[in-house]
């Protein structure tokens, strides 16, 4: 489904999917609950304070054990609703190798 002009498909939980944000670091966390998800973002609302959000990057724990989490970024915050956007592994800078073969790439033309 859809809305609000978005590009990836979002799915809208229809029962409570509690989740959990963790500080990079370690330092902090926070029960949330998850409202809509796709393959780019979700829609979360967090209990308790949300400054430590503003740290902009973090991870949401899937399970109880932290096993399955994705690393995110905050992109906004409205009352106690947050945007977040999941950052990808392909957002790494190239490897060496990568590195090396774009150059010569580029000299055959």
């Amino acid at each position: 489904m859809r809305f609000d002009g978005r590009k990836a498909l979002r799915v809208r939980m229809d029962h409570k999917q509690a989740v959990n944000l963790m500080g990079s670091d370690g330092t902090w966390r926070r029960s949330c609950v998850l409202l809509d998800v796709s393959q780019t973002g979700a829609k979360i609302e967090v209990e308790g304070t949300l400054d430590v959000l503003q740290a902009k990057e973090f991870f949401m724990l899937l399970s109880s054990t932290g096993l399955a989490y994705r690393r995110c970024e905050l992109v906004w915050i409205d009352g106690t609703m947050a945007g977040i956007h999941f950052i990808n592994a392909d957002r790494k800078k190239p490897t060496t190798a990568q590195a090396a073969a774009a150059p010569n790439s580029r000299q055959s033309k």
